[in-house]
């Protein structure tokens, strides 16, 4: 479970062997089935989680009872909701599996044990936020400046293995459009061709 978590961190910074088997010792490993959830509004987010096995989608319904898909989160990625893991507060979204899902998760407890002894870990968790933030602004970005069209095109060119593995309905609520517009975006694509 843990080779997949070594092999991320490797690719930001180089740990020592001992540094990397304390580090990694700090997880605990879950399975979550099938529309499980690893996280539901309301609840204080304990973790910081990598995906090794299966999908999670992170979203938030709003007032209207429509669902707003933030991101989802395959294998070798990273999940959390930072606002409420940071913070402490109540989170505002859900975190559900969209298959049987195996996360591996660290308490804010033993992060901070892993940034007072093992300093590197500090800089990986900054190499990553920055790096969601990039990602976080182009998305903006995106979503003001481009059609849903363009949207989605981009998303299945920047996704294509995240593409494969989701409904249509789930990428309707990424893009932030009713399924029956995907729909129609997607047929006048394939007319194209």
């Amino acid at each position: 479970m843990t080779a997949l978590l070594k092999h991320n961190i490797s690719k930001h910074l180089s740990l020592s062997d001992k540094e990397m088997e304390d580090f990694c010792g700090l997880f605990q490993q879950k399975s979550i089935k099938k529309k499980g959830f690893l996280l539901r509004e309301g609840e204080v987010c304990k973790f910081e989680g990598f995906v090794t096995k299966g999908i999670f989608r992170v979203y938030h319904i709003d007032k209207n009872g429509g669902e707003q898909v933030l991101y989802f989160a395959i294998e070798n990625w990273w999940i959390t909701d930072i606002d409420s893991f940071t913070n402490g507060t109540p989170s505002q979204l859900f975190i559900e599996a969209l298959e049987d899902s195996e996360v591996l998760l660290i308490s804010k407890k033993d992060k901070e044990f892993a940034y007072t002894n093992l300093p590197q870990i500090e800089k990986l968790f900054r190499i990553m936020t920055q790096k969601t933030h990039v990602a976080l602004q182009r998305r903006m970005i995106d979503n003001l400046g481009k059609t849903a069209d363009q949207r989605y095109l981009d998303f299945i060119e920047k996704y294509p293995q995240l593409h494969q593995r989701l409904s249509n309905l789930q990428v309707a609520a990424y893009l932030g459009i009713s399924h029956e517009f995907l729909s129609k975006i997607r047929n006048k694509i394939s007319s194209k061709r």
